[in-house]
């Protein structure tokens, strides 16, 4: 009997530290692949079911090529599932440049907003529409309550929303209250490609890519590079991205002897 009540116990205090994180117990998670990155997460992987931020550094502020791209990754399993539909707030999105990292482009719907009101908006009605997957949305910033109108819709059909932070070129940082109601928020950098082993030219894409804040998990930094890049076809094998091995891990070309001059 003390062993089923164990259990029981064990149970509930594990549905109470799921719903403590924001989430639901019946939530799925979409694993990485790589257990440097997936113990971060309280289920094992990126909460499905949620919104999630992603920023970038520098010029990215404003072009958000490198969070975008990145974020297309991610969902790019999600987006195999259901539609995916990306809010703009300029119309400069390169489909094939999507379809070229391996995103399923074809399954893709893209949607102007004429402003940042209305593109918050329409991101919310698209995450509570049935058959709609993903949702990706460029945003300058998400308040307190405009964060948790997208978690509501977010549960309303179990969408995960994807939202994208991009300045106006030129425009000053836009201050908004502190705190986030995002699952996840996403730091990302472009970094140095490599080709691989007797390969030349440029390799895959690579982002420095930093979790800066995770409900319920802890936060990590990494380097990782896209494993399907430049198929021009959306697999269904491993995850689109993987994890670059830290500089210690890898194998150096023997140094040459340094030559003294007389």
């Amino acid at each position: 009997m003390s062993g089923f009540r164990d259990d029981r116990l064990a149970a509930l205090k594990a549905k109470i530290a799921t719903l403590e994180a924001g989430g639901r117990a019946d939530s799925e998670s979409l694993p990485f692949g790589a257990p440097q990155i997936d113990d971060c997460f309280l289920g094992g992987g990126l909460a499905l079911g949620q919104w999630h931020e992603f920023t970038g550094a520098g010029m990215e502020v404003e072009t958000a090529a490198s969070p975008a791209a990145f974020a297309a990754l991610v969902a790019a399993p999600l987006a195999r599932r259901g539609e995916a539909v990306w809010v703009l707030r300029r119309d400069d999105l390169f489909a094939p440049g999507l379809a070229g990292l391996g995103f399923p482009a074809e399954r893709l719907i893209q949607v102007c907003a004429r402003d940042e009101a209305e593109a918050l908006a329409i991101t919310e009605d698209a995450l509570a529409t049935i058959g709609v997957a993903a949702v990706f949305a460029e945003v300058e910033a998400v308040d307190l309550t405009a964060g948790r109108r997208l978690q509501l819709a977010c549960e309303k059909r179990g969408s995960t929303g994807f939202v994208i932070r991009r300045r106006p070129y030129g425009g000053q940082e836009r201050k908004t209250a502190s705190g986030s109601a995002a699952a996840t928020r996403w730091k990302i950098a472009p970094a140095a490609s490599e080709p691989g082993p007797g390969e030349f030219g440029l390799g895959p894409p690579r982002w420095r890519v930093e979790l800066e804040r995770c409900r319920g998990g802890r936060t990590g930094a990494w380097l990782m590079e896209a494993q399907t890049a430049f198929t021009w076809e959306a697999g269904h094998g491993p995850h689109p991205l993987r994890l670059v091995p830290e500089l210690g891990d890898r194998q150096l070309a023997p140094a040459e002897p340094i030559r003294l001059s007389a």
